[in-house]
């Protein structure tokens, strides 16, 4: 490999040799595993990377679509150590020359699978260098034609949206209108799997972006806010789109996809760092996006997951919870924050968590004038809490949980919840307990959402029987008043 890597960047461009390296690189390509390499054959592995970046940049030939293809092969791999390997290559040139061949197949008269191997390529150096990839500014050869940061951001994301524009209307026509068959089903997979990749594409952008409007990293230096502002309309256009395709889905009876569950994904995406855009779409489509399955799943969990950014916004407002509560959705982030719970270790990302204990926290915050009913879910609730902090010592866990069992308890009795057949004495112990903890936890003097837990639990119906009850006349028939005495 090193031999053909140290000799290829020497033949001319279109000789035969040349022609003969790039067949020898593609059987490599396809019968190479990656996974199990030494370090020495993993550097020959990133000299074939940044051959091919070279090729792939400065070829006008069939071998720059043979390069680009070579390229996304061996980059899409997931969590390769190749892309470790790639990370640590001190050259920027050949970060750029991708660029540089993305752009000529963006900019010109290609057919479409092209341009999406070109947009994949995008994709996969965003994941394995980051988002800010898109960029940069590097500082390149005379001999490159380098197209602007702000063009190039622009150019990859406006292609991205064409792209998922004709797909979404091509899905909808073959899932909806066309007769069923094999040839169908073979032409939806591969189109759902094309729109998977562009909707990977656009997530990257969208936290680009995002950290750009914040004006977090060197992102933020490289990109004119009159890009920016563009870019937003676009993506705001965008998923207006893929709103257009659920909503299609709602209408023709389908809730079931890996399709549908992408494109609930990319919404969630979105909404987390715009959450009232196309709002009155968001609002009629919002218990539909509740119901979304993957293909293979049997709930609607990671929907709900992939919308817990966007839902922690709005519920802080008496109108998003008021959304939330027109079809019970409330319900059903509860038993998405149960489910968390019980997973807890098993790679369930403890930020959703905090962003489902959140959601609630809002709505029974904003929901106290509305009558909410304590139902078996608020039971299930508590006690899930309990287990979450049985031996956690992190006080943004006591806070929360406390926090939240403090306005579950506010809407029933200690009396109601020994009744329940799955609530006994000892799970009331340690809920007890749990509150008592909280009261004497320690708080961050900047943390301003701890403090405003906390002064929810003090505000709480408990705190308040205990201040009067048990302070005045020094007796409480509540167990909860009682182990406050333990701690006030």
């Amino acid at each position: 490999m090193d031999m053909l890597f140290l000799q290829i960047s020497n033949f001319p461009d279109g000789s035969r040799c040349l022609e003969l390296a790039i067949h020898l690189m593609q059987l490599l390509v396809h019968k190479i595993r990656i996974d199990n390499m030494t370090v020495e054959k993993l550097q020959g592995m990133t000299s074939m990377v940044t051959s091919l970046a070279r090729l792939f940049a400065v070829l006008h030939t069939t071998v720059k679509f043979e390069s680009l293809h070579m390229l996304t092969a061996l980059l899409s791999q997931k969590e390769s150590p190749l892309h470790d390997a790639l990370r640590s290559v001190p050259s920027m040139i050949w970060k750029c020359q991708i660029r540089v061949g993305i752009t000529a197949v963006l900019q010109n008269r290609v057919v479409s699978s092209e341009k999406l191997q070109a947009l994949l390529l995008a994709e996969c150096m965003m994941s394995i260098l980051g988002e800010n990839w898109l960029s940069e500014e590097y500082k390149v050869p005379d001999d490159q034609n380098m197209m602007p940061v702000d063009k190039f951001v622009l150019l990859v994301l406006e292609s991205a949206r064409i792209e998922v524009s004709v797909l979404l209307n091509e899905l909808a026509y073959l899932k909806y209108e066309s007769s069923k068959n094999s040839q169908r089903d073979d032409a939806i997979s591969q189109k759902e799997r094309n729109l998977a990749i562009l909707f990977s594409l656009i997530e990257r952008i969208i936290k680009m972006i995002s950290n750009a409007s914040s004006g977090e990293g060197a992102v933020c230096q490289t990109i004119r806010e009159s890009t920016i502002m563009k870019a937003i309309t676009g993506l705001n256009e965008t998923v207006g789109l893929v709103l257009d395709f659920l909503q299609d889905a709602k209408d023709h009876g389908q809730r079931k996809g890996d399709d549908l569950l992408a494109a609930v994904r990319i919404v969630g995406s979105y909404l987390a760092e715009a959450p009232y855009a196309c709002k009155e779409k968001i609002r009629h489509l919002l218990e539909f996006i509740f119901s979304v399955e993957g293909q293979d799943e049997s709930s609607s969990f990671h929907s709900i997951c992939f919308m817990l950014p966007m839902l922690s916004q709005i519920t802080m407002e008496a109108d998003g919870c008021r959304i939330l509560a027109s079809f019970g959705g409330y319900k059903m982030v509860i038993d998405c924050l149960i489910k968390m719970i019980e997973q807890n270790g098993m790679m369930i990302d403890t930020g959703n968590m905090f962003l489902a204990c959140d959601t609630i926290i809002n709505f029974l915050s904003n929901m106290k004038n509305a009558h909410i009913q304590m139902g078996s879910c608020f039971v299930g609730l508590l006690k899930a809490l309990v287990s979450w902090t049985g031996t956690a010592d992190d006080s943004s866990v006591i806070i929360t949980a406390s926090c939240l069992c403090t306005l579950v308890l506010d809407l029933t009795t200690e009396e109601f919840l020994l009744s329940s057949s799955d609530f006994d004495s000892k799970t009331l112990e340690k809920l007890s307990k749990l509150i008592a903890r909280s009261l004497h936890q320690g708080i961050p003097d900047d943390d301003i959402e701890q403090s405003n837990q906390k002064q929810i639990i003090l505000s709480g119906k408990y705190y308040t029987l205990f201040n009067i009850n048990w302070k005045k006349e020094k007796k409480s028939s509540h167990l909860i008043c009682y182990r406050l005495q333990e701690v006030v």
